[in-house]
């Protein structure tokens, strides 16, 4: 039987969707259960008090979290978020309640047997509630006590040969799509970059260095499954330099109705035949696609990769076959300033493993030397490119400046000529200006 009455909470499972609360009652009585049968490391009711107080802090409209202060493991700077409850005495179960980030695997491929020794380490040692996977993309384990930490890493790290991932002012633990290992559109191994970096950069993500946090993540093409352009200060996204790959014949057996286009995605509902005009030509951004008679013709020097025909249309469109990947720079959610997309850096990256990725790695260290010299205390990337300029960005990292570095027509890009690029100096500038602009 629940400790706590939770009126408030108890309206989020009236509705028609799954309810967070219902799962939290689930186990909290699987917990009081098991409490004869697993050597609990944390207090039993752990669950029912964090009702109890999600309950409490409906009813006073404010949190009855404070914060966590330095807790973690020794010799690691990240991994754990502190967290205490303000109401101890009436919540004992959460006095402690600290969340453990566990970095996932590359893809996030995991073996069943692997899963279940999580949650054995998890159900003894914590709260038995976990996030999978959390927006940086972690494992989340939600609650456990201070006494624990040491345990579970050690747990972990000897017995799972698992590390933790980042939190705070460092490196956060990259994350990525599955990309060619199950995805015909991937443009680059998603999973084996993400990898590697996970490995190179361990110092980065457990010992914290850097102004603020920084994230990498990794999509295998412009569709975005983990949306890099939005959520990282690193985005590398798949892209290719050649022609779209087009099979004729399978474009007229869209046209005919023998392929269903998206895949088959919309079975079922009857929306009228496919017209390609309607659905795939009109709707280019660019407007790089016509017919001519009974062949798709596409101006691939206009295409802006935003692979709405190759999705509509898979078994007649294709990516190209010099693929490689784009760097885009600056993303992040509203902190000092407001939400920022990422701007492209580097359009076109070759992806080589066998020289260790050092394309990739060149331009990383060269931000980051320059990010750590220049940028203010909690001061994202993308905000030290607005105070500073992209053309600072660009001399750091030794990218010359291209058309493609401007996000719109007549938008001001940051790039400025300097005195000694231009024959003549500023001073002949000047003096046609006022030639030609007498007053």
């Amino acid at each position: 039987m629940a400790k706590h009455e939770t009126p408030l909470l108890d309206q989020l499972e009236s509705g028609p969707w799954p309810s967070f609360v219902s799962d939290m009652k689930l186990e909290a009585e699987v917990r009081a259960k098991n409490e004869a049968g697993i050597e609990f490391q944390v207090p039993v009711d752990v669950v029912d008090d964090l009702l109890g107080v999600l309950e409490l802090s409906y009813v006073h409209g404010r949190t009855h979290w404070k914060h966590g202060g330095i807790v973690g493991v020794f010799g690691y700077g990240g991994g754990v978020i502190g967290r205490y409850c303000d109401q101890p005495e009436m919540f004992p179960g959460v006095a402690h309640f600290h969340t453990v980030r566990v970095a996932q695997p590359a893809g996030k491929y995991y073996k069943a047997d692997y899963l279940r020794q999580l949650m054995d380490i998890w159900q003894m040692r914590g709260s038995g509630m976990t996030n999978m996977h959390g927006s940086t993309g972690d494992i989340i384990f939600l609650g456990t006590r201070t006494e624990q930490l040491e345990e579970i890493f050690y747990e972990l790290t000897h017995n799972l040969n698992t590390d933790l991932g980042g939190s705070g002012s460092n490196l956060r633990t990259p994350a990525d799509c599955i990309g060619s290992s199950r995805c015909e559109f991937s443009c680059y191994d998603t999973n084996g970059l993400c990898h590697f970096l996970t490995n190179l950069y361990q110092d980065e993500l457990h010992r914290p260095a850097f102004p603020y946090k920084f994230k990498f993540k990794f999509d295998g093409c412009p569709n975005g499954c983990v949306a890099s352009i939005a959520r990282s200060d690193m985005s590398f996204i798949g892209t290719w330099k050649d022609d779209i790959r087009i099979d004729q014949e399978a474009v007229q057996a869209y046209i005919g109705g023998e392929i269903a286009p998206n895949g088959g995605a919309f079975k079922g509902r009857d929306w009228g035949a496919f017209d390609i005009q309607k659905e795939i030509i009109d709707l280019c951004p660019t407007e790089c696609m016509w017919m001519e008679g009974k062949e798709l013709k596409i101006d691939n020097k206009e295409c802006n990769r935003c692979m709405h025909c190759i999705n509509a249309m898979p078994r007649a469109l294709r990516v190209g076959k010099d693929t490689g990947l784009s760097i885009l720079v600056g993303a992040k959610a509203p902190i000092l300033d407001g939400q920022q997309m990422g701007s492209l850096l580097a359009p076109f990256v070759e992806v080589n493993p066998e020289d260790d990725y050092a394309a990739v790695t060149e331009v990383i260290e060269s931000i980051w030397d320059w990010w750590m010299e220049e940028g203010k205390n909690r001061e994202r990337l993308g905000e030290l490119i607005r105070r500073a300029g992209f053309q600072k960005m660009l001399e750091v990292t030794g990218i010359k400046a291209d058309a493609r570095h401007v996000s719109e027509p007549r938008c001001n890009p940051y790039i400025f000529w300097k005195e000694d690029e231009v024959p003549g100096g500023w001073e002949r500038d000047v003096k046609e200006y006022r030639k030609h602009h007498k007053r």
